[in-house]
């Protein structure tokens, strides 16, 4: 059985801090904006994320000693920075967190996303968020053609208006993926809109 996700944030606090980050992210990340995403930045910077999850797993070599590589794979160019923490709500589950690493990905004035990598374990954290609905692009990130061809849907669950798809990658079904967001358009802004975990089975 699977285990449910936790992602709704309802304290006033946690979501004070939810919106101090993206806040922070839009002003850090809006003198490099112009080298971001074209098009959809949303889309394009969800897509981005999820392409970095797959190589930082799958490939340590692309960032072992320099993240060249792995950054060429996101291919979000300026939009992506580093940075030395992010806000609680922004962390991975208490098991995943060690040995990070934290980027932050500027998909517009008040909105992005943030990308947890370990070091130590095969896993990556996603949490997107901000003043814009992220709910149509995470689900049109979700039934794109280009996802169902690397990614597998093996079942859903929903509760507290969110919806929660599980995958697997096809070509490494080792690594599995679950991506929440909100059930339909026009969600609450005060907690995380979309929340991705992607774990790689050592013991299979």
């Amino acid at each position: 059985m699977r285990p449910r996700s936790r992602y709704c944030i309802d304290t006033k606090r946690l979501c004070h801090l939810l919106l101090a980050f993206w806040m922070l992210l839009a002003i850090s990340g809006s003198a490099s904006a112009q080298d971001g995403p074209v098009g959809d930045p949303l889309r394009s910077g969800l897509e981005g994320a999820l392409r970095g999850c797959e190589i930082w797993v799958l490939d340590p070599s692309s960032w072992l000693d320099d993240p060249t590589r792995f950054l060429a794979a996101v291919d979000l160019g300026g939009a992506v920075s580093e940075t030395e923490s992010l806000p609680e709500p922004l962390l991975p589950p208490e098991p995943f967190r060690r040995g990070n690493r934290y980027w932050r990905i500027n998909a517009g004035p008040s909105e992005g996303y943030a990308l947890v990598v370990s070091r130590d374990i095969p896993m990556c954290h996603i949490t997107g968020g901000g003043e814009v609905d992220l709910q149509p692009a995470a689900e049109a990130v979700v039934a794109s053609p280009d996802f169902a061809e690397r990614w597998e849907r093996i079942g859903e669950e929903r509760r507290d208006g969110m919806v929660s798809t599980f995958f697997k990658l096809r070509e490494e079904p080792k690594l599995s993926l679950v991506i929440s967001r909100a059930d339909a358009p026009g969600a609450r802004r005060d907690r995380a809109q979309v929340i991705a975990t992607a774990t790689y089975d050592l013991g299979r």
